[in-house]
């Protein structure tokens, strides 16, 4: 009995000794207080966003992210906002299926992953490193420099080349969509609702092959823009898990773009994790066109005096690369010079999407398919942006959000990037072991 007593006593020393975090109760802070407590959960995890458009124009020796450019991501804002890891995007527009439109489109591949690595080589070794692994962004993270990882949207850019996997993966492209807007050669996008004209009726023979690839060297398979019948080939086909690299829930915002209750269910079971995106029209529909309309009011007024033209984003992404960077440029400068009026003129009466509406799908997927399986993006510099988070010096808002609503340090370090990493780990991983088994 002493000697139980005696293993009893030191149990309890040893507990006591414990750091054992008590929960936090939030409602009984003061707003002073609230805002420094989510300080410190923001400066201690790990902030990554999967999707940040760019222009390669801003990665030259003259003009690049080591400036506070007028885009939304760049060193400056990152450090001013804690971002500690952004997703450079090598975009590619659908163009032509054929031989002359998949050499353009390898081509701006080609100069967008040369772009990216020139700022993390060249021009900002220093300041930022590309990353390949979940260890690379801790390792990076703890040197005290921010962390580039490489996203693909569209494999149109991969052409009818399956060994282009491989390539764009020695590169650093750690995740791709096989289509963007509009149907590629190897997957139907989304946009086929719109007229219900599918090319494959799902995923293409050539890119069953893709997804196989992929598989194979631990390239993440994104479903943010293919069709819902291509997302169900792709969740029968992969043997790895997959993410959603800029989507919300379909639930609350009727969006093709956006993943309905069966996707987001399926892709619990896959493993997988959805990036909730940052981006007003796949959030409220509503409350984002409305807002919209008077902006473009406001907006139409004032490049009227410069001669510019404010066109429909679809239209937008049917220019090609050149135009559509310069019209994103131009309509920056427009959007700048009509900040002042705003307020006034604009929110006072049709308020704008914000950071509440956002979390209001980081809770609704949570809740639905677990917190083990969201994440966060913008799509800054692509469209994205809400009142609260327009670009990357105001990440710490998102974070502000969920301390509110209750979310631990633990659940909100997972949103942020736990989830993701750990899918990249599962992704690597299986590929590893496809390697090893000599498999096709």
């Amino acid at each position: 009995m002493k000697f139980l007593q005696t293993i009893y006593f030191f149990l309890f020393l040893f507990l006591l000794s414990c750091d054992v975090k008590e929960p936090v109760d939030v409602s009984k802070m003061s707003e002073e207080e609230l805002v420094a407590y989510a300080q410190e959960i923001h400066d201690r995890v790990i902030t990554l966003d999967t999707h940040n458009d760019f222009n390669i124009s801003n990665f030259t020796e003259e003009k690049n992210y080591t400036m506070d450019l007028d885009n939304q991501v760049n060193l400056p804002k990152m450090k001013k906002g804690g971002l500690d890891v952004s997703w450079l995007i090598v975009y590619t527009g659908q163009g032509e299926l054929n031989e002359e439109g998949y050499r353009k489109a390898y081509e701006n591949a080609m100069e967008k992953f040369a772009a990216i690595h020139r700022l993390t080589e060249e021009i900002a070794p220093d300041q930022i490193e590309l990353a390949l692994t979940s260890e690379d962004v801790r390792r990076i993270i703890a040197s005290g420099k921010k962390v580039a990882m490489i996203g693909i949207e569209n494999g149109y850019s991969i052409g009818t080349d399956i060994s282009n996997v491989k390539k764009f993966y020695d590169l650093g492209g750690r995740y791709m969509s096989l289509s963007h807007n509009g149907h590629s050669q190897l997957s139907d996008s989304n946009t086929g609702e719109s007229d219900s004209v599918w090319l494959h009726n799902g995923v293409s023979e050539l890119g069953r092959e893709v997804i196989k690839e992929m598989n194979k060297w631990g390239v993440m398979i994104d479903v943010s823009h293919p069709s819902k019948k291509a997302f169900l080939d792709m969740i029968e086909l992969s043997k790895a898990p997959l993410i959603a690299s800029h989507s919300s829930a379909r639930a609350l915002c009727d969006h093709s773009r956006n993943l309905d209750d069966e996707q987001l269910l399926l892709l619990k079971e896959n493993g997988g994790v959805v990036q909730t995106v940052a981006l007003g029209s796949y959030l409220n529909v509503a409350k984002s066109e409305t807002h919209r309309e008077k902006a473009n009011e406001l907006y139409k007024s004032i490049a009227a005096e410069s001669g510019f033209e404010i066109l429909p984003m679809r239209e937008v992404f049917g220019l090609d690369e050149a135009d559509r960077d310069a019209y994103f440029e131009k309509f920056r400068e427009i959007r700048e010079l009509a900040k002042p009026r705003m307020v006034e003129e604009v929110n006072a009466v049709a308020p704008p999407v914000n950071v509440s509406d956002f979390v209001d799908h980081i809770d609704y997927i949570a809740n639905l398919i677990g917190i083990e399986h969201v994440g966060i993006s913008s799509d800054f510099d692509g469209g994205g942006g809400i009142e609260g988070w327009q670009d990357a010096s105001e990440t710490f808002n998102v974070t502000l959000e969920l301390v509110r609503r209750g979310y631990t340090e633990e659940e909100i370090g997972m949103i942020w990037s736990g989830n993701l990493l750990r899918v990249l780990d599962e992704v690597q991983r299986i590929a590893k072991e496809i390697q090893a088994a000599g498999e096709e």
